[in-house]
């Protein structure tokens, strides 16, 4: 079956915000494939994602080279939908993939060396079927390994035409500081950065990254805006059965959902209702509240979840005195 696009995508011009200083517009909500997009998720799921979420807008597909599981499938599974369904709308696309965690064995497939980045870019071209992606992100730091080097692959990749921008992922604000200074000497800007953030997680608003990134017109982009799904409804009473902690998550404990937690997300549900909002759309309209933020990676396993998250996007805006409830429910 043939796929055509709706027509009437892009008719949401505010669904786009400016990245940082750049020429490139991103939409308000990106796709994550972290979870849901490797061999135990079935081919079609993906694909009436991906496509549903092109349908209505969405123009940032966000990767890296250990997606899956196993590692390498998110990859995969995109570039043959990409071939099936979207290559002929590649130039409407923002493709974005990462290196920096550990992807083979031996070493040179982990952390932050150039021999490691320019293979694993190479390798990630090669799965998705592309000649160049637009974004390609250092994962993490390599404590070990000099910044120079690292941002130098960086650079390499968008000289050599593997990359158009280049971006960073989980660096503080110390770590984005020199890596920035550095790409200013090589003259490869970053485009973004990617660190974890949301009501739970505050460390980017706390050491000043945030401030940091909106000075240096660089881009921002969170990952967990909802806590894993802790910032949701569904683990206010019970933890369901077919939740991630429920089926044994490696980044989700049981233990994390207690009484406690469950009495915060009970008082921030309070402000989500009186705004007429779910509290995973109040969670990430608090995320996108930031001028700072150009946009915020939302996970998904069916398109009732996408357009749910899209309705966050009506009311973005928080008064004093909603802040000040919400600070004081998370201190």
């Amino acid at each position: 079956m043939n796929y055509s696009p709706h027509a009437d995508r892009y008719a949401n011009s505010d669904l786009y915000k400016r990245c940082g200083r750049s020429g490139i517009k991103l939409s308000r909500l990106s796709i994550g494939l972290w979870h849901n997009f490797g061999t135990s998720s079935p081919w079609e799921t993906q694909r009436e994602l991906i496509c549903g979420s092109f349908d209505r807008g969405i123009t940032h597909f966000d990767l890296a080279n250990n997606y899956g599981p196993p590692p390498g499938a998110a990859e995969e599974n995109f570039g043959s939908i990409l071939r099936s369904d979207l290559s002929a709308y590649r130039d409407e696309l923002i493709i974005s993939t990462k290196a920096g965690y550990l992807m083979w064995d031996g070493p040179y497939g982990d952390f932050g060396s150039r021999k490691y980045l320019i293979s694993s870019l190479d390798q990630s071209l090669k799965r998705l079927g592309l000649d160049y992606v637009d974004i390609f992100y250092h994962h993490r730091p390599d404590p070990e390994t000099p910044i120079e080097e690292t941002m130098g692959a960086l650079d390499y990749a968008v000289r050599s035409g593997r990359a158009l921008y280049i971006a960073l992922s989980n660096y503080n604000r110390e770590q984005t500081e020199a890596a920035l200074a550095e790409l200013d000497r090589l003259g490869t800007p970053c485009l973004i950065h990617q660190p974890k953030y949301n009501m739970f997680h505050r460390a980017p608003e706390k050491d000043q990254l945030l401030d940091l990134l909106e000075e240096k017109g660089v881009g921002c982009i969170p990952f967990s805006p909802l806590a894993q799904g802790l910032l949701t409804n569904r683990y206010i009473d019970e933890i369901p059965s077919d939740s991630r902690i429920a089926k044994g998550s490696q980044f989700l404990s049981s233990n994390a959902v207690n009484e406690e937690l469950r009495l915060k997300l009970r008082q921030l549900k309070e402000i989500a209702d009186a705004r007429g909002q779910s509290l995973a759309q109040f969670a990430l309209a608090w995320v996108l509240r930031k001028s700072s933020i150009t946009t915020v990676l939302i996970g998904c396993s069916k398109i009732s979840q996408i357009d749910d998250n899209l309705q966050a996007l009506k009311n973005t805006e928080f008064s004093s005195e909603e802040e000040a409830k919400i600070d004081s429910i998370l201190e």
